[in-house]
């Protein structure tokens, strides 16, 4: 029962955030092989002067070993 969370600054409209959702479903359905029914996706948007407090913080820093794509900013490792 995958359950993805997209933290993203504010300002993006409902169809583009339907669109990821949409590809995030897909993907997720054909890859791991689960139904449209067992997985779900959430939006939380985070105004870019919170973003160092309330996503790099505690979803990155530290926490390169869990991810499979690192961003292009910030310190830490680079693979």
């Amino acid at each position: 029962m995958p359950h993805v969370v997209v933290k993203l600054w504010p300002g993006k409209s409902a169809d583009q955030k339907q669109a990821v959702s949409d590809a995030i479903v897909a993907a997720v359905t054909r890859t791991l092989g689960y139904g449209g029914d067992s997985v779900s996706v959430g939006f939380e948007e985070v105004a870019p002067g919170e973003w160092q407090a309330r996503v790099y913080d505690p979803d990155i820093r530290d926490r390169w070993n869990t991810l499979t794509k690192e961003p292009g900013y910030g310190p830490g490792p680079r693979r």
